[in-house]
């Protein structure tokens, strides 16, 4: 692989079992909920990508005792929700899962924190987030563009406030951060949601992860959320992570593009994530799925025809990317909704989208929250696909070459921030 770019020629794949990564949303949420816990606990197969590694050295600034037992088993030793650190510069790179709930729990310490990351973290909203910790005496500067990071955040002094309001409409990453660091006050809270809630399947994964933790939260539909006083994080002994079931999205499409079978393991039909869906979603489409508690066997008749879709993705926003690279294979205008939370990842997603679909040769029409895609007859061959260093991107447009197409994917690299060895993963299936 070249450091600017990798060549992808047409090729299809060969049956085969996988194994993918750890969950980056779970990896992350138990490297910080372990570091908030009593106790030790024994993480197996971590994500080892770019975001955990901010995390990781983010709580090792901030006292955390780590230990890598190898590349995915780690051991921490909690500090029972008080870093021992009181000042610390942290930086997080564009990892939101590290610095949303990074954020939270330190608006609730004593202590000065200097917060920052790259340049496009810098204008990834967080307004709202900080809007709610403010409200129960939380201090926070804006060092820069007012509603974004950098932050600076001084010593908590909590106000009394037992409600504390949280909009729905962004990022669900704002309410798993209040979610994981609010218990860490041990009083009754509750936290009341304004808008319709987008990503609930990501806040069912952060209260699945704190009730193992030794916390139970009630959720009230969605509409407001309450923790019991004198809550206390606790760590298991061991905490086992599901593989990354928005990476598995890519591999899933490669079979059902394909019709060639392929099983990947670590993750199946008890998954706590919500992209798990993306499957189900491609079953409706025609493929044939077979799942276990650890595996999910996924092919498709090939003869068939691919029929466009209209699909609702608020559930699945992450693996719902992969759709726009089935519908260049669909028979049809195929319109992906609900996808506004797109415009504020690491890059604007469905402006990137529409400018390298339409080199491709698609027709392209968008809205704040959708994507319409109508496939040209044939894809434009050779083509250089842009990534925003956004490593979805890079992922979904390396199928490009299932469909008789090649195509060269710029800064490759960029993958590192999830799954750092996709394209050896990816081009180890090809049939040639």
């Amino acid at each position: 692989m070249k450091a600017s770019s990798l060549f992808l020629a047409p090729n299809s794949i060969n049956s085969s079992k996988i194994c993918l990564p750890g969950s980056k949303s779970i990896s992350n949420r138990s490297l910080l909920l372990a570091a908030l816990s009593q106790g030790k606990c024994h993480l197996y197969n971590v994500l080892d990508s770019d975001d955990t590694q901010y995390m990781k050295k983010a709580l090792e600034s901030l006292g955390i005792d780590i230990q890598n037992i190898n590349q995915n088993e780690i051991m921490i030793e909690g500090n029972e929700g008080n870093f021992t650190v009181k000042e610390a510069d942290l930086f997080l790179g564009n990892a939101g899962t590290a610095f949303r709930p990074l954020t939270s729990v330190l608006a609730l310490q004593d202590g000065h924190y200097h917060m920052h990351g790259v340049p496009r973290m810098h204008e990834r909203p967080i307004k709202d987030l900080v809007d709610s910790l403010q409200q129960i005496g939380s201090h926070i500067e804006y060092l820069e563009q007012p509603g974004c990071p950098p932050l600076m955040i001084e010593p908590f002094a909590y106000n009394g406030k037992n409600t504390v309001s949280i909009s729905g409409l962004v990022s669900s990453q704002f309410l798993t951060a209040l979610l994981i660091a609010l218990p860490l006050l041990k009083k009754e809270i509750t936290i009341e949601v304004t808008g319709d809630l987008i990503s609930k399947p990501y806040i069912n994964i952060t209260l699945n992860m704190i009730k193992k933790f030794g916390i139970t939260i009630v959720n009230h539909h969605f509409k407001s959320f309450t923790i019991p006083a004198n809550s206390k994080y606790v760590a298991p002994e061991d905490y086992y992570i599901e593989s990354d079931a928005s990476s598995a999205s890519y591999f899933l499409a490669a079979a059902f593009l394909t019709g060639v079978p392929l099983t990947l393991e670590g993750l199946g039909q008890n998954s706590i994530q919500g992209d798990i869906e993306f499957a189900y979603e491609l079953e409706k489409l025609g493929a044939h799925l077979e799942m276990t508690e650890q595996s999910i066997t996924l092919s498709r008749d090939n003869s068939l025809p691919i029929p466009a879709f209209n699909i609702d993705a608020i559930h699945i926003p992450d693996a719902a990317m992969t759709f726009c690279i089935i519908a260049l294979a669909a028979n049809g205008t195929s319109t992906i909704r609900n996808i506004a939370s797109w415009r504020v990842k690491e890059t604007d997603r469905i402006e990137a989208m529409k400018t390298e679909l339409e080199k491709l040769g698609a027709t392209i029409e968008t809205t704040q929250d959708s994507i319409k895609i109508t496939p040209p007859l044939t894809l434009n061959p050779n083509v250089d696909i842009d990534t925003y260093d956004d490593h979805r991107m890079a992922m979904c447009f390396a199928l490009v070459s299932l469909l008789n197409t090649p195509i060269t994917i710029n800064d490759p690299e960029c993958v590192k921030k999830t799954f750092p060895d996709f394209f050896k993963v990816f081009t180890s299936l090809y049939a040639e």
